[in-house]
């Protein structure tokens, strides 16, 4: 049967759209951090949907949520006033940390970023964005343009001029061999350099991920975006924060990632786990920013009353089940034994990351060298030991690792020990070849 679907899939789905696993799978049905696909076989969920999937699968309150709304209203457009997307712009405008902050709704992290660099290039009246190399930001025009990623930049025309900062790497970035403290000086004076020698000046805004996604979970030492910021303040330049995969409490020990720097965003971009697997997406910032679109405008879609009273539920539960606690719990179980693996493997080379948000950088055993091969066999032996996983990273070489924020201590300790066995079992598959 899922043969049949995959042929179906690929005669009508663009080819440029990935599918994992060699024998790809459909997932049909899920409770909590459990799914199941369509031959029945049950999987830990630590990926999440990409990490969407925020406080779990089916969880009764927000499909009651779900199930009360469809059943008055679906949708009305932001013509007419919406009740649950003006409280639930009250309750993040509240958990932004931003000033008499506003909020603008849309369908996903792409449209989040499209918004959030329109209101910065008009405000600014510049087409001068910074970002960092190695981020991704979204799949559209705008949003790929400022993507430091060649495996996620499909095209290099641009309705954007583009000057990329060295990223905070501790593995392989070009500062890796200075301390934190050096880091961060040589960041904020590259910043400074680039500012002088590639911008003329006008620059709309600084864009970056507190942790970057889709390129492997790169954490900067804290404080690395305070260092940038100092310099960005003396030029006006506002920052947004790329939060579509580091908030709501995913971190654990922060609700949003930028706080681990001590600093506050003029914008933040927000999508995935808020939803909980409904599409929404939004932009949320200073006042002065957010109504810099001087133009009659709408959403058909985004802040739908559906998506929102689903939202709002979500959020509830997150909050009232202190989610972003047990984010932190969890991931130090999931972080600690991953580590503990990691110095007998000559095929890990990193563990990293924050509260449930781990990368697994790994290599040629007994190298350096980036290893996607060794990331895909251990994406197949994690799936045969009932765990899904993600990947990503530059090479294709980190494994994400990202379960839905209600993970249980026997849920995570029951996925570390399949990932171990899946790691150990890659290692001595890709040692066997060599």
């Amino acid at each position: 049967m899922s043969g049949d679907l995959l042929k179906r899939h690929q005669a009508v789905m663009p080819a440029w759209l990935s599918l994992y696993y060699d024998e790809p799978i459909e997932l049909v049905s899920g409770e909590g951090c459990v799914v199941t696909d369509a031959s029945g076989t049950r999987y830990l969920d630590f990926f999440g949907g990409i990490l969407t999937t925020m406080t779990g699968h089916a969880v009764p309150e927000v499909v009651e949520a779900i199930r009360e709304q469809a059943g008055r209203l679906m949708h009305s457009s932001t013509l007419y006033l919406i009740s649950p997307m003006i409280e639930l712009a009250e309750r993040i405008a509240g958990l932004s940390g931003i000033p008499d902050a506003k909020v603008f709704f849309v369908n996903s992290g792409t449209e989040a970023t499209d918004a959030a660099l329109l209101l910065c290039t008009t405000a600014r009246r510049s087409n001068q964005v910074l970002a960092l190399r190695n981020s991704y930001h979204g799949r559209s025009f705008s949003a790929m343009s400022v993507t430091g990623n060649r495996s996620w930049s499909a095209s290099g025309f641009s309705p954007l001029q583009v000057s990329y900062l060295h990223n905070g790497d501790r593995l392989r970035g070009v500062f890796r061999e200075l301390s934190d403290e050096e880091l961060l000086g040589r960041s904020a004076a590259d910043l400074a350099e680039v500012l002088e020698t590639t911008t003329s000046g006008d620059v709309a805004c600084f864009i970056a991920e507190p942790i970057q996604g889709v390129g492997g979970f790169v954490v900067p030492p804290d404080g690395y975006f305070a260092a940038l910021k100092a310099v960005l303040d003396e030029h006006a330049i506002p920052f947004i924060a790329d939060e579509v995969q580091t908030g709501w409490g995913r971190t654990g020990e922060h609700f949003w990632g930028y706080q681990a720097h001590g600093i506050t965003p003029d914008l933040i971009t927000f999508a995935k786990g808020l939803g909980n697997g409904m599409a929404i997406g939004g932009v949320v910032g200073r006042a002065e920013l957010i109504d810099a679109v001087a133009v009659n405008s709408i959403s058909t879609f985004g802040g739908n009353p559906l998506a929102t009273a689903a939202a709002l539920a979500n959020l509830d539960y997150l909050i009232a089940h202190d989610l972003q606690a047990n984010a932190a719990a969890q991931g130090a179980v999931l972080f600690a034994g991953l580590a503990r693996h990691a110095e007998s493997s000559e095929m890990v080379a990193e563990v990293r990351g924050k509260g449930l948000m781990i990368g697994i950088e790994l290599v040629e055993p007994g190298t350096m060298k980036p290893s996607p091969r060794a990331a895909a066999t251990a994406l197949e032996h994690a799936r045969r030991r009932g765990v899904l996983i993600g990947k990503g990273g530059l090479r294709g070489n980190v494994l994400r690792i990202a379960p839905p924020l209600s993970l249980s201590r026997a849920e995570a300790e029951a996925g570390l020990a399949a990932l171990v066995d899946a790691l150990a079992a890659s290692e001595a598959e890709l040692v066997a070849s060599s």
